[in-house]
C-alpha cells in the first residue's frame, strides 16, 4: 500500500511537471490545445461552459493532477522488480500516452484524434517521458 500511495504522490508531481512543460510548448506554438482542456471543452461541455472562465483552468489542472495520481498509483502497484528498472518510468509514461492517443481520444471522439498533428504528438510523447521520469525512482536506494 505504501508503494501505491507514494506512486500517487509522485504521479501528482509528475503531472505538475507536465503542466509546466505544456505551458512552454503552448507559448512556443508547438501545441494548440492540451488534451485535458480538449476533453473538458469537447466532452464535459455543460461543466466547462458553466464554470466561470477564471476557474476553468484550475478545474482542468485538478482533473489532470488527479489523473496523474491515478497513473502513479498504478505504477506503484507494479512489482518492485519492474519499477526498479531505469527504463520502467519512461516506458510507462509512453504507454500511458499511447493509450490516450490510440484508445481514449478516438473513443471520446476528440477532434484532435482525427488529425495527423505530428509535432503535437511528438511533444505529448516527450512530456509523457517526463511524467515517467519524475514518476520513477532514478536514484539508487540505500544498500544498492
Amino acid at each position: 500500500m505504501k508503494d501505491v500511495l507514494l506512486g500517487a504522490f509522485r504521479g501528482v508531481i509528475a503531472a505538475m511537471a507536465m503542466t509546466g512543460m505544456r505551458a512552454f510548448t503552448i507559448s512556443a506554438g508547438l501545441v494548440k490545445e492540451p488534451p485535458p482542456k480538449a476533453i473538458f471543452r469537447q466532452k464535459a461541455t455543460t461543466l466547462f461552459h458553466t464554470t466561470p472562465n477564471r476557474k476553468r483552468r484550475a478545474g482542468i489542472e485538478l482533473a489532470h493532477w488527479g489523473y496523474g495520481a491515478a497513473g502513479g498509483a498504478m505504477f506503484g502497484a507494479l512489482p518492485d522488480e519492474v519499477r526498479r528498472r531505469k527504463w520502467a518510468g519512461p516506458v510507462y509514461g509512453l504507454v500511458l500516452w499511447l493509450g490516450f492517443e490510440l484508445g481514449i481520444a478516438p473513443v471520446l471522439g476528440l477532434s484532435q484524434s482525427k488529425k495527423p498533428r505530428p509535432v503535437e504528438r511528438l511533444v505529448f510523447a516527450i512530456d509523457h517521458l517526463l511524467y515517467g521520469l519524475v514518476l520513477s525512482e532514478t536514484h539508487p536506494r540505500p544498500g544498492e
